[in-house]
């Protein structure tokens, strides 16, 4: 059995309907995304867990209820009986997304809070990952206990795997999101950047740039996502890029790289090389961005490479 755990927020997601003035109400969040469809993707010979903190209300039961439906382990999802779980909107045009926050109390900002409770959570997993929203809704002293746990747990075994996901929004200051993705990336196994995320904001000229800064960093092996277009890697599982990758027109870019990822981690936990996993990840996400909403089940039967 092969144990995964993915760490972060989930939250009460709304997105537009195909009706005008209609929302649909889901649960989602990028570190949850990439969980729900690496469950989709693997089969019972792999756990995926999640590691977060709702509160005691209807809609962290709501969420609670949705994951443990979906196969995912709620072992590690703990309860506040202060904050609840935060809430997002997703507005859409021509294809792009713009999001709105209500999540400034969220419970998952707490998620870091007992060591122990990390600890236990990293004990026989196989596989942590996380992402750059993760470490930045937490606070400092939870950050750096987050980190101090996969230090731990990586020393253990656990392999690491990070998403930087970008989002200035969430963080203090550009200086403190800057450094706290350096220190995550010095932990990290595999890192799975986005080429225009780390040109706006570490002024990487081009994606072997943003490969040579993480190595720098202490990342063992890293593959940049480019918006479709071709994909760069170097590191521990070798070097290449690969420039024949399929673009596609999306209806909706949400979970675009939290799918990419999932495809990505499936493959290459099933034991493809590199540019494998790499096209069942585009493989995935182009048929997650034809679709609104982050949780699209059509879209794993569809994709050629994954299944």
């Amino acid at each position: 059995m092969t144990h995964i755990l993915s760490i972060g927020e989930a939250m009460v997601e709304l997105s537009q309907a195909d009706q005008p003035q209609l929302w649909r109400l889901g649960i989602a969040g990028d570190t949850l995304n990439t969980a729900w469809y690496l469950r989709r993707l693997l089969d019972e010979a792999f756990t995926v867990g999640y590691l977060t903190r709702v509160g005691m209300g209807a809609f962290s039961q709501q969420m609670l209820d949705f994951l443990a439906a979906e196969g995912i382990d709620i072992t590690h999802v703990a309860r506040d009986p202060e904050r609840e779980i935060g809430l997002y909107a997703i507005s859409l045009q021509a294809g792009e997304r713009s999001f709105a926050y209500w999540r400034d109390s969220s419970a998952a900002r707490r998620l870091a809070d007992d060591r122990n409770a990390m600890d236990a959570a990293l004990s026989g997993c196989d596989m942590a990952y996380l992402s750059g929203i993760t470490l930045a809704i937490l606070p400092p002293e939870g950050r750096a206990r987050l980190l101090e746990a996969l230090a731990a747990a990586r020393a253990a075994g656990t392999t690491v795997v990070f998403d930087p996901n970008l989002r200035p929004r969430l963080w203090t200051d550009a200086t403190t999101m800057r450094q706290g993705i350096q220190d995550a990336a010095a932990l990290a196994d595999l890192i799975l950047p986005s080429f225009d995320d780390e040109a706006a904001h570490f002024g990487d000229a081009d994606p072997q740039a943003t490969i040579d800064r993480y190595l720098g960093c202490g990342a063992a092996h890293v593959v940049v996502k480019n918006g479709g277009g071709p994909m760069w890697f170097s590191g521990a599982a070798g070097t290449g890029a690969l420039t024949d990758l399929w673009p596609e027109t999306p209806v909706d870019t949400t979970a675009a790289g939290d799918s990419f990822n999932a495809g990505y981690l499936a493959a290459w936990l099933r034991g493809a090389d590199c540019p494998t996993a790499i096209r069942a990840g585009h493989d995935l996400s182009r048929q997650v961005i034809r679709h609104r909403g982050a949780l699209v089940p059509q879209a794993v039967d569809a994709s050629p490479t994954v299944v």
